[in-house]
């Protein structure tokens, strides 16, 4: 017994010991960074965070009419059409929720275009409770960004905006909105990536670098902000990817969202230049590999650029001379080694204002000149 307790004597000598070199190490750096992600008071930063921008986020109240029948047609008995007539587009009101956040404090509320586009009655409900009107200044469905005024309130509280282009993989991300109607509802994660082409979530018609995140973004959050642990707005929540790959996030950045909102209040649109091509990536690897194939018909540069798939009749690239099976390595001084860095270089491009692109065609080398137009159905 008495070796027994000996023993015990001696281990928690050793535990103590273990202990008291810890606490002389965090009581270092360790424990100055905590004291940090503390923050005033014992809050967590996150809360310090939110706290910054929950005033200004709101819940965003959408109505349009739209016309339905009450029954299917066809179903409808030959006689009783015969009698009645056929049946008449009934009116229904059709609701639909998202999220916003004030941007400054005379009443501009950013959101998603896919919110509020085609309504006819917008509400827009503070975080206070207090419920006001809005009018839609603009969207871009290119960009998924829009623009609401509140009607009668000024002085309201604004969220600090941050800069997407300082983002890193790994910083902090944090979620608010409204998902299915729950106010003021805060989720935490990390920015998963940077610049992740739309295209590649299976969307065509849209011109997009997204966040990505695993702070969970669900229906309701479109329109919410996307906050670093500043508690800074940089990015405005967009979509979730359901299926395969659930749970990841994505959110419009912060930059793109603010420069296409002051297009929208000082012009009301958003021009978006467009050559009228179908391009596809190439690399040496994928060059090769199609020219190794006895049964393929032309012979690809085995190099980086962007692919001409086809070309839009009428478009500036068909009036520029641009022909399927060009590939795009440079626009202006800029080297082009995907059709993304392309699409950078037009959209940052001015409309009927020429520049040029290199051109590799049947192993020469050409500079086209293009001029970009308006990109139809979006002014």
């Amino acid at each position: 017994m008495d070796q027994i307790f000996l023993l015990y004597t001696k281990l928690q000598k050793i535990v103590l010991t273990f202990a008291s070199v810890f606490i002389f190490f965090f009581s270092g750096s360790d424990a100055y960074a905590l004291s940090i992600e503390m923050g005033d008071g014992g809050h967590s930063f996150v809360a310090e965070a939110v706290r910054r921008v929950a005033p200004a986020v709101v819940r965003i109240d959408t109505e349009r009419i739209v016309e339905r029948q009450p029954f299917d047609p066809t179903l409808l008995d030959p006689l009783l059409r015969d009698l009645l007539g056929d049946p008449s587009m009934l009116p229904e009101r059709e609701r639909g929720q998202g999220s916003g956040v004030l941007i400054d404090n005379q009443g501009l509320v950013l959101t998603n275009a896919h919110v509020v586009e085609k309504v006819d009655a917008v509400n827009i409900t503070l975080a206070d409770g207090n419920q006001l009107d809005g009018i839609v200044i603009g969207t871009d469905v290119v960009t998924d960004i829009a623009l609401v005024r509140l009607q009668g309130q000024s002085d309201l509280i604004a969220a600090p905006l941050g800069d997407s282009e300082a983002l890193e993989v790994g910083d902090w991300a944090i979620a608010l909105g409204t998902p299915y109607g729950l106010e003021s509802t805060v989720t935490l994660g990390i920015v998963s990536s940077l610049h992740r082409n739309i295209s590649s979530l299976g969307f065509t018609d849209k011109r997009l670098d997204l966040i990505q995140t695993d702070a969970a973004i669900n229906p309701g959050n479109s329109g919410g902000p996307l906050v670093n642990g500043k508690g800074e707005v940089i990015g405005i929540n967009t979509l979730v990817r359901s299926g395969p790959g659930a749970g990841l996030g994505f959110a419009i950045p912060i930059n793109l969202a603010r420069s296409v909102s002051d297009q929208l209040l000082f012009n009301g649109e958003v021009v978006h230049p467009y050559l009228g091509v179908q391009l596809v990536p190439l690399t040496p690897r994928i060059a090769k590999e199609h020219n190794l194939d006895p049964n393929s018909l032309v012979e690809l540069p085995e190099r980086s650029g962007a692919l001409v798939q086809s070309v839009l009749p009428e478009s500036p690239a068909e009036k520029a001379g641009l022909r399927r099976g060009d590939l795009i390595v440079a626009a202006g001084d800029i080297t082009v080694s995907d059709p993304q860095s392309l699409l950078k270089q037009v959209e940052q491009s001015e409309l009927d204002k020429t520049f040029s692109l290199k051109v590799i065609r049947n192993g020469s080398e050409l500079n086209l000149a293009v001029r970009p137009e308006a990109l139809p159905g979006v002014r």
